[in-house]
This record gives structure tokens, sequence and C-alpha cells, in this order.
């Protein structure tokens, strides 16, 4: 019994080894994403007696290499005011303000020279827009398809499902035309209104339906309840599992998106964030810099909104799945 009970505990315990060693993996992209976003692009180094750049580092530091020579400099004025020597502590307190400057350098040149708040309002306000879209449409869409009893509903459900199998690349010139013939390119409707309803959200939110006792809707049909009280008063709020991890996965989305947006978008004040960073390299070839400072920007709101929700976006997932 004993022995049975070690074996589980060590099993236990590698398994969560693996699953943190894992975790430290997967995050490493993105900790090195802000850790080069606060890399010092000039310092001049005494021993070596030239300016250096530690962005461009092979191999790239994995820590803002501006912490060291900060604390460096900050001991040295302190010894320095200790001996009274004024000229040596106000060059050290010098170096030092610079390193805080360079540090944050590339995230004031974005808000400063660049329309990046622009473009950080346009994605978000899009994203937020078609969240809440797609989180109405498909959330009605998959509680007709899950309680609704109609002829050809599972052809229809079927039908939907069967356009996950086209490629977005196929859909594009079509798209483009409609967009075209339809009088807005170049504005933000041309992001909005074809991504309003998302084929892998009707599948979510029609499998999780199931999960929503018959029994609750005919009592809400007894004691008088329209389809729509029925569903926004009931249906909707024994969903949020659902809708959260919908809801995740569609932010993430139309946040990050690239393609279409910089297809039907030409004036740079219509620029989503991911389409500003783009003409960011363009502008400054290679600045690593100033695109790892735009891509740390861009990741927080994905961040937050994960953290927000990931408790219900875990159950989401877990509840999610019911035979029909």
């Amino acid at each position: 019994m004993r022995n049975s009970r070690s074996v589980q505990k060590l099993n236990k315990t590698i398994i969560y080894v693996l699953l943190g060693f894992f975790s430290i993996v997967s995050l490493l992209p993105l900790y090195w994403v802000f850790s080069t976003s606060m890399q010092l692009s000039s310092y001049q180094d005494e021993e070596l007696e030239r300016s250096v750049s530690y962005v461009d580092s092979n191999p790239p530091k994995m820590y803002p290499m501006g912490i060291p020579e900060y604390f460096e400099h900050w001991g040295k004025a302190r010894e320095a005011d200790k001996n009274g020597d004024v000229k040596e502590e106000e060059y050290h307190r010098e170096v030092m303000d610079n390193i805080v400057s360079d540090t944050f350098s590339g995230f004031t040149t974005l808000f400063q020279k660049n329309n990046i708040g622009r473009w950080f309002l346009n994605s978000t306000y899009i994203a937020v827009i078609v969240t809440i879209g797609i989180l109405l449409i498909d959330s009605m869409a998959g509680y007709v398809l899950a309680k609704k009893q109609f002829p050809g509903r599972n052809l229809i459900f079927w039908s939907i499902i069967a356009t996950m199998m086209i490629p977005g690349q196929v859909t594009l010139v079509p798209l483009f035309m409609m967009v075209k013939n339809l009088g807005i390119m170049d504005t933000h409707y041309a992001l909005i209104f074809p991504d309003l309803a998302m084929v892998f959200g009707v599948f979510l939110m029609r499998q999780f339906m199931y999960s929503i006792p018959d029994e609750l809707l005919d009592a809400a049909k007894i004691d008088g309840a329209s389809e729509w009280k029925t569903y926004w008063k009931i249906v909707l709020p024994l969903a949020k599992p659902g809708l959260a991890a919908l809801g995740i996965f569609t932010f993430m989305s139309v946040w990050n998106s690239f393609l279409w947006p910089i297809i039907v978008l030409n004036d740079a004040n219509l620029y989503t964030l991911p389409v500003g960073l783009k003409s960011l390299q363009d502008a400054n070839l290679a600045s690593f810099k100033l695109l790892m400072s735009g891509a740390a920007i861009a990741a927080v709101p994905m961040i937050i909104v994960f953290i927000m929700f990931q408790r219900h976006f875990i159950k989401g997932l877990t509840l999610g799945g019911v035979k029909e």
C-alpha cells in the first residue's frame, strides 16, 4: 500500500516537473520579447572603449542589460558622494539617467513619433465590436441548432461545418470583390462586417448548448417566457463558460489579424496594431528594439483578457464536448 502511494506521488512529481519545464519553455519567447524591448541600444563600454548595442548581441541577452550597468554606476555615484567628488558623482548620475532613458526609448519613440496610440485604439474597438457580434450571433445560431427541432437541422449544421475545410486564402479574392462593390474599402467596416460570424463559434456554442437541460427551457415556456427572454435570461447565463472561451478565441484572432487588414487598408490612420508594426519595420529597416517594444504593447491586452476570463475559459473547454 505504501509502495503504491509512493509510486503515485513520484508520478505526480514527475508530471508537475515536466509541466513546469514546458510552461517555462513556452513562456520564453514572450519573455524574450519584453526583455529585448528594454535592452540598451547604445551604451559606452569603458572596457571595450566603444559604444555597444545589447539589442543586436549574439547570443541574445535574456535579461534587460541596463539593470547591472545602472546599479554599477549607482554604486560608483555613492562612492563618489562619500569621497566628496562632485564631478564624478554627477557623471555617474548622468549615465544612470541615460541608461533609464535608453532602456525605455523604444516605447517613448513609438508613442512620440508614431501613431501607435491610434493603431492600438483601432485594434481595441474593432476587436471588441467583432467579439460582441460573434458572441451574440453564434450563440443564437448554436442555441437554435442545439435545442430547436426543425427539418434539415443536421444538414444545415454539417453544411456550416463543411465550410471550415475551405482555406481562408481561397475566399480572399471573392471577399475582396464584395467589399469593393459595397464601397467600404479602406474603412473599418471592411474589417468588422466579414468577421461578425464565425463557423468555429457556431460549432463551439452548439456543442456547449447541449449541456443545458431541456427541463429548464420547458419550465420557462410553462411560465410564459418568450423565446427571446428564454434565450437572454436562461440560456446565456448558463452558457457563460462557453461564451468566455469563444470570446477569448475571437478577441485573440481579431487582435492578431494581419493579412486581411493589410489588404483592405491604405490609410495609416486606420491601421490596426499588427499592420502598423509592419509599417514601422519598413520605415526603420530592422529596428528590433522598436519592433519588440510594439510587440510587447500588443501582447498586454491579450494577457489581460486571458487572466480575467481564464476560469471561464478552462471550464468552457472542459464542459463543451457532449454527445448529441
